[in-house]
């Protein structure tokens, strides 16, 4: 496989995470898409911001080639910790997911343009914080991947909906009564297991 070839199953794969990812705000309200259900604020909005606050660091930045808008919250602030996991009031739902999507484009443009050994620097990571366009794929796939799951949960705890992506939810196809009873299995065999 040459260097080409690699870096298009990676860029597929890079994708794949973002439009999964995307999926999870389909149909929701306002309020669903913004509200924290984890005591650690995780929400769906959150996620897709944090992740547009990423693509753009490591594919703009690292690689000498600045995102041309201003996203402020993208910048580390002391006095606002964690500004690029949640969304106030007043930023719109369609700012937030074009921001991502404008975001994700400029990043495709380096990819593309950039051979896979292009050399980039990350300075948040501390010396010598020297990458690879490779390395840096591989690095937003697997931080990708993790808040698509993560939204994924996030979904499925605001209105039962599951699943990989759209067209292929990847689960069994069964009916309610099954993922109800199934779900009682696992919790008597958890129970069973710690002498419940």
């Amino acid at each position: 496989m040459n260097g080409n070839d690699q870096k298009a199953d990676l860029h597929r794969y890079l994708k794949a995470g973002r439009e999964a990812l995307l999926w999870k705000l389909d149909g929701l309200s306002e309020y669903d898409s913004r509200r924290p259900l984890t005591p650690t604020g995780t929400n769906l909005l959150g996620l897709v911001k944090h992740l547009g606050a990423m693509e753009i660091g490591y594919f703009g930045a690292v690689f000498g080639r600045p995102f041309r808008e201003s996203v402020p919250w993208a910048e580390y602030d002391e006095a606002n910790p964690n500004a690029d996991m949640w969304a106030t009031a007043d930023e719109s739902r369609e700012n937030i997911v074009g921001m991502y999507r404008r975001a994700c484009a400029h990043s495709d443009v380096t990819i593309t343009e950039l051979p896979l050994d292009a050399a980039g620097h990350v300075p948040w990571w501390g010396e010598p914080g020297a990458v690879t366009l490779h390395r840096i794929l591989i690095h937003m796939i697997a931080e990708t991947d993790r808040h698509a799951g993560h939204a994924d949960i996030v979904r499925e705890l605001i209105d039962g909906a599951a699943g990989l992506r759209k067209g292929n939810d990847n689960l069994p196809s069964e009916d309610k009564a099954w993922w109800q009873s199934y779900h009682a299995k696992v919790e008597r065999a958890a129970r069973e297991a710690a002498g419940i």
